[in-house]
């Protein structure tokens, strides 16, 4: 079977920017080897496919599953931002359900003050662990980073909003900018505690952030935004006590890459579940 496949941009209105995902609305035909095939044909960080829902007749429901060049991957939050957008303007905007590896995603897809179409993910709950220093240490070797380069108030954790991440905080803009690391030994590091990306975080204020995310796990040098990174580091401010119970948050991704991109992060009071937003448009083949 030759699926057809969609491609837009999410966290962006535009093309050359956000990052770009594959799109397979329908995979019923396909097995994992042809999901890998497809993915790393597309040569996206990510390519969502999807399938019918694990109960029949549920409505506006899909068993999603995400895959990179080189491997499927429990959670990818601009890939759900961008099949929500292109499920939307087929189907009309509204509530969607998504049932992934990591658990169910609902998503409520609804209009932009540009005219186009943005997406919220609500994702599963979260969790927030410490890592010890010399995992610490080799992680920064890695990065070719040093431990003066961090951010004291924000110290390393690993946090989980349905994938891990390791957030390391740069302590300036210039060491987030100058990205050049070992990619095979973080590749090593990743694997072993089985991290998705490491998300690398300078804080601009008190609400908006700078990031970036390695990405060898997948055979990606660099995400250039990811919804399930920013996830998890809203869990992992709010574990910090970092931020209000009802902080809103901007995180700007992509500008060292030439594909800026915006995503709004919620937390809500009494709901340990964080929300990530933002817009997606299609790219044209």
């Amino acid at each position: 079977m030759r699926a057809e496949i969609l491609r837009y941009a999410a966290f962006t209105t535009d093309p050359d920017g956000g990052n770009p995902a594959g799109v397979v609305l329908d995979a019923s035909g396909l097995d994992d080897a042809a999901m890998l095939a497809v993915a790393a044909e597309v040569g996206y960080s990510e390519t969502a496919f999807l399938t019918a829902p694990p109960e029949p007749g549920e409505e506006r429901a899909w068993t999603v599953r995400y895959f990179s060049p080189k491997a499927e991957v429990p959670f990818c939050g601009h890939a759900t931002i961008a099949t929500a957008v292109a499920l939307a303007e087929r189907l009309g905007p509204g509530p969607l359900t998504f049932h992934t590896p990591a658990g169910r995603v609902p998503v409520e897809v609804g209009g932009d003050p540009d005219g186009g179409l943005s997406a919220t993910l609500t994702s599963v709950e979260p969790y927030v662990a410490e890592i010890g220093g010399p995992e610490v240490a080799r992680a920064l070797d890695a990065l070719r980073w040093k431990a003066g380069d961090l951010d004291p108030a924000l110290p390393p954790r690993i946090a989980f909003a349905g994938a891990r991440h390791l957030v390391l905080a740069a302590a300036t803009r210039a060491r987030l900018a100058d990205l050049d690391y070992d990619f095979d030994r973080l590749l090593g590091f990743m694997t072993e505690h089985d991290l998705t990306t490491v998300q690398l975080v300078w804080r601009e204020s008190a609400d908006t952030f700078h990031v970036r995310d390695p990405f060898p796990v997948g055979g990606v040098v660099e995400d250039p935004a990811t919804g399930a990174a920013a996830a998890a580091f809203g869990a992992y401010l709010r574990d910090l006590g970092q931020v209000s119970p009802d902080a809103v948050l901007t995180l700007h991704q992509g500008e060292d890459m030439g594909r800026p991109g915006t995503l709004r992060v919620e937390l809500r009071p009494g709901d340990p579940r964080i929300r990530v937003s933002g817009t997606a448009v299609r790219i044209r083949d």
